[in-house]
């Protein structure tokens, strides 16, 4: 039987994918106690990445689509971590998102809005978090976003 969380994204129409696994050497997740920080997550939506730079190839609102699909990938890593108890989740603190940009963009903000609302769509208060926007001249396999997270998961 699927979750609170679960039960919101499927009436949201979103089902989460399993986590990907690095492309180098590195996890994508640890956790220390109650906190679970999770490697950085690009716009890859059903194996296609979702590439270009935001401000010349993108728009900000196809930037912060390619967020959102960030905030999915995150979840998936977090229920990963929670041996696929998404309802472990106690709330998302923080973000730093990365926007693959031209050097003259500087709306990162509107673009990381895409992750940061559809999380508080999702989870409510919970979702609500500090955070971090920055511009990136460039991202790995020409990724429009990558976003990373620091969870509070329940013991």
């Amino acid at each position: 039987m699927a979750g609170n969380i679960e039960a919101r994204l499927a009436d949201l129409g979103v089902t989460l994918p399993e986590g990907v696994a690095p492309a180098a050497n590195y996890v994508p997740f640890v956790q220390v106690g109650e906190t679970l920080f999770v490697s950085g997550q690009i716009s890859m939506e059903n194996g296609q990445m979702i590439t270009g730079k935001v401000g010349a190839d993108l728009s900000v609102e196809e930037g912060a689509a390619a967020a959102k699909v960030c905030a999915i990938n995150l979840l998936s890593q977090v229920k990963a971590a929670c041996g696929g108890d998404l309802d472990k989740l106690v709330r998302v603190v923080k973000l730093t998102g990365f926007v693959n940009s031209t050097s003259e963009f500087g709306d990162q903000p509107k673009v990381i809005n895409g992750c940061s609302d559809f999380l508080v769509e999702v989870l409510a208060d919970a979702g609500r978090h500090s955070r971090s926007a920055v511009s990136a001249g460039a991202l790995p396999f020409n990724v429009a976003v990558e976003i990373e997270g620091i969870f509070q998961i329940a013991p």
